[in-house]
């Protein structure tokens, strides 16, 4: 996204304030788009420590977790995803503000100003609320947002889970800012808009008393994700709650509410969670009738169908009773304890790649992506529990050995390096893969031989650094 030596570094300080929107305008005005930090690859420490802090305090609260596991790695993994583009070129929320900036730029406010500064906070809160309305209203807007309300569950780690292609439509709320702000002030805001709302996606916060008339807090948050009939197509603001009262679609939280889609998706994979709905409306598309309505199909609502209002009919959403109990993996304790530890170290790994990616070859980094998505997609399947999932695995630790092989990754212990050296080594190594990949084929044992043996060879071979 920028060049590393260029950026700024957070202090702690500055860390733990950027996640509430506390950041003062002498401490984030930059003169260039350089040297903005990446504040939101930044954020990743404050993310996990925010996160370990719910866990504490609703297990002291109330004796539970805030959470289930396989609903927050879902939503963790989908923030990987998203982020991975970055890798490779710069955010089209940038880009095309860029261009914008540069060639049809009104008038230039100064890039060091505090009113600048407190203005663009206005503008981009104000783009974020017709963008997310238009998310929830528009159809084909809706199948990249869908992914965020996908979770069943409300806690920090739903704020993680973000659609891989949302930023190909956002940018078109933000970019009448480019008429007059510099890109460097709103590269500052977009970011920091975007953090303020992980802290709201919890339940151990309750009522915050004034700051309810004027900020977006948990409990109106918690409405937005809910699937009441009260809670749909309400509460869309970012960080000033004051958008939806003044256009209406305010709704203060009062009844329990239930979390996830209308229509539960009841899946761990990434993919479906990121895509399932583009696939509702391609075979949508095609069965309905007459150009309109094909056109209406994308750009009404997600429940509009013909003959009905735009954002359809409020009485065909399925109703809540409050004891709905979410869709959970039926994964053993075993293969928990053993995706977690992927997961850990796949995680390390990633944060890895963002650090040492302007020294990475193009095909390194390639290689690398597809390890991690590749990662997460087995994650995905071990937790559904699908037929081929010990097979995604061990294809998975294979890859793994490959690109240590070829120098693409390096094992977490350095004198391992030498097996990876090591022709005969190596081979045994490719061997037991090998011999693991057949008996999950032929023999479908997923939890009794092929994750006992997958733990004890990945444990001491294939820690994914």
């Amino acid at each position: 996204m920028k060049n590393p030596e260029a950026q700024q570094d957070v202090s702690v300080s500055q860390g733990i304030r950027m996640m509430f929107y506390m950041m003062k305008p002498n401490e984030t005005s930059f003169q260039a788009l350089e040297e903005v930090p990446d504040y939101v690859q930044k954020a990743t420490p404050y993310f996990i420590s925010l996160m370990l802090l719910e866990l504490v305090v609703s297990w002291i609260r109330k004796g539970k977790p805030p959470g289930r596991l396989d609903d927050a790695l879902t939503s963790m993994s989908a923030g990987i995803l998203s982020r991975l583009p970055s890798l490779f070129s710069r955010s089209i929320e940038l880009t095309s503000y860029i261009y914008i900036w540069e060639n049809y730029s009104i008038i230039s406010l100064p890039w060091d100003s505090p009113w600048t500064w407190y203005l663009t906070f206005l503008g981009v809160d104000f783009g974020y609320y017709w963008f997310h309305r238009m998310a929830h209203e528009v159809n084909i807007l809706w199948a990249a947002h869908q992914t965020h309300h996908s979770s069943e569950g409300y806690n920090l780690s739903t704020a993680l889970r973000q659609s891989v292609f949302q930023i190909y439509t956002s940018w078109i709320f933000y970019s009448p800012l480019a008429l007059f702000i510099p890109p460097s002030v709103y590269a500052v805001h977009l970011q920091f808009n975007l953090l303020y709302q992980f802290w709201i996606h919890t339940k151990v916060i309750d009522n915050l008393g004034p700051l309810e008339l004027i900020l977006n807090t948990p409990s109106h948050h918690r409405v937005h994700h809910g699937r009441n009939r009260y809670c749909i197509d309400k509460n869309y603001a970012g960080t000033l709650i004051i958008w939806d009262r003044i256009f209406g679609t305010f709704e203060a939280e009062n009844e329990k509410v239930v979390y996830g889609l209308t229509h539960p998706i009841n899946t761990f994979e990434p993919f479906k969670v990121q895509f399932h709905h583009l696939v509702n409306i391609w075979t949508t598309f095609w069965a309905t009738p007459g150009f309109f309505n094909k056109f209406s199909v994308m750009f009404k609502g997600p429940g509009w169908s013909p003959g009905k209002p735009r954002l359809g009919l409020s009485e065909e959403i399925p109703e809540v009773k409050g004891n709905e109990v979410p869709f959970s993996s039926s994964a053993s304790q075993l293969l928990r304890i053993y995706v977690v530890v992927q997961f850990a170290l796949m995680l390390t790994f990633y944060e890895e790649t963002f650090a040492d990616k302007a020294a990475l070859s193009q095909v390194t980094l390639l290689l690398r992506v597809c390890f991690i998505i590749l990662t997460l997609t087995s994650i995905g399947f071990l937790l559904d529990q699908k037929p081929k999932a010990a097979v995604l695995e061990t294809f998975r630790c294979l890859l793994f050995l490959m690109l240590c092989r070829f120098g693409h990754l390096k094992p977490f212990i350095p004198s391992l390096s030498f097996t990876f050296e090591n022709s005969n080594l190596f081979s045994v190594c490719m061997f037991a893969i090998i011999l693991i990949f057949h008996i999950a084929f032929y023999y479908s044992v997923l939890q009794r031989i092929t994750m006992t043996m997958l733990i004890r060879l990945l444990t001491y071979i294939t820690i994914p650094f």
